[in-house]
């Protein structure tokens, strides 16, 4: 068999809907347009991934790039370095930035600042807060539109919707999945006595089990009142984990890498404020209950969380500290450090960070190496050791957790839509991001 291609990737082990094993992919118009043994494909550029995997792209469905109006942290260019940089193809980014993304032309101009300024492919979630519950279908609908956000309980920025009657009104409006930051704010309010000026371990016992509990049943019983899909993000908590295991029929559930990998009883003491984040890094028990919930399926998608601040506003004594930090780009190594331990297989982290969210949010024409699907891939090295520091992170803020962190598995390649937006750590000198497309948008 002989055909023509703009790029064949040759000998790779191709991770799929057929299982893993090596093959050739023939990529022309962005798209990849065939599969076969390898050596079956002529082109105009060939690329050897012998000893390679060749993954689906990389989905980060929830990263804060903090464009506009908080730009001294980061921007959709340096957050999107950050994305191919660690082996990311698309992400959805979230609405707290100045002003808030919560109108069809905050929207647009996201769009208009993202193409072709972003090296990988976006969404933007829009806001849901009380004053535009009756846009929301609409919202849902337009151009880039990753869907609707709420945060039940405050975190960075001013999208708050706390009472329960806004957030009624919220979910029955909904057509699409819907994303929610879970913490019961007026337990928030009530625990504010228990932060310890210059402790941040203080800061799981603030926000605490139950105040991540309590919101999560409340949204969970109004998604089953009104039959609408929810995506309850960043679960921390046991008690969560198990709940959410009794309670799947509308509700999809998001883990972290940081709450996968971080220990709270010791990283505290460790790394201060650069691990506050919110929900809280928590101990060991409730660490080892979210790897459970991965294992028993609960779990459908992992996103970063990706959420910078500089150092100084790291380095403010807590609680005046500011609450996040970067993951976008550590993502795919960390992740892939776990699988070559054993916590989980290649295959699962590709159903969280691939098909996973393809499935969940209708995304069009990625999430799968298919004929006729969009190339998207991740291509990693999973032999290959690295130290993780602050000087390969592209983020404006210029700083990670995982500093001096060995970890086995790499990203050696990023393709969006066929072009080579990373190999072997260097970054492509031209920026290709465009809106990603879902079937329940039209777009």
């Amino acid at each position: 068999m002989t055909a023509t291609f703009d790029l064949v990737l040759k000998g790779g082990c191709v991770v799929n809907h057929d299982g893993e094993g090596v093959r050739d992919l023939g990529i022309r118009d962005g798209r990849i347009a065939a599969i076969g043994p390898s050596g079956a494909y002529k082109s105009a550029e060939t690329i050897d991934c012998s000893g390679l995997h060749i993954l689906p792209g990389v989905i980060d469905s929830q990263v804060h790039f903090r464009e506009p109006g908080l730009t001294h942290k980061e921007d959709l260019e340096t957050g999107s370095r950050g994305a191919v940089a660690g082996g990311v193809t698309a992400v959805f980014e979230m609405p707290n930035t100045k002003p808030l993304t919560t109108s069809a032309e905050t929207l647009a101009e996201k769009v208009r600042l993202a193409r072709h300024r972003m090296f990988c492919d976006f969404a933007f979630y829009v806001g849901g807060t009380r004053d535009n519950i009756d846009d929301i279908p609409a919202l849902e609908r337009l151009e880039a539109s990753a869907g609707i956000k709420v945060f039940m309980g405050s975190s960075t920025g001013d999208l708050l919707v706390d009472d329960e009657s806004s957030l009624d009104r919220i979910i029955a409006r909904l057509s699409r999945r819907a994303a929610f930051h879970a913490e019961d704010e007026a337990r928030l309010i009530s625990r504010m006595n228990l932060r310890v000026p210059g402790d941040p371990s203080s800061h799981p016992v603030w926000r605490d089990e139950e105040a991540a509990l309590i919101a999560t049943t409340r949204l969970v019983r109004l998604a089953e009142k009104y039959k609408r899909r929810v995506h309850v993000l960043h679960i921390s908590t046991a008690a969560e984990m198990a709940f959410l295991a009794e309670h799947k029929s509308w509700a999809s559930v998001e883990v972290t890498p940081h709450h996968l990998t971080l220990d709270g009883d010791e990283a505290y003491r460790r790394l201060g404020t650069y691990i506050q984040m919110n929900p809280p890094v928590r101990g060991a028990a409730h660490r080892a209950a979210i790897w459970r919930g991965i294992a028993q399926g609960t779990v459908d998608v992992l996103g970063s969380d990706h959420a910078p601040h500089t150092r100084e506003e790291k380095d403010h004594a807590y609680p005046g500290s500011h609450s996040g930090m970067t993951g976008v780009q550590t993502l795919v190594p960390i992740m892939l450090d776990h699988v070559n331990a054993g916590r989980l297989s290649l295959q699962r982290f590709v159903d969280l960070t691939s098909h996973g969210p393809q499935r969940l949010f209708g995304i069009r024409n990625k999430g799968r190496i298919a004929a006729g699907y969009d190339a998207d891939l991740t291509i990693v090295d999973m032999k290959r050791t690295e130290t993780i520091t602050n000087r390969w992170v592209e983020s404006r803020c210029g700083w990670t957790p995982y500093d001096g962190k060995s970890v086995t598995g790499w990203p050696v390649g990023t393709f969006v839509r066929g072009h080579r937006a990373m190999w072997q750590g260097e970054l492509a000198s031209k920026a290709r991001g465009e809106p990603v497309g879902f079937l329940e948008a039209g777009c």
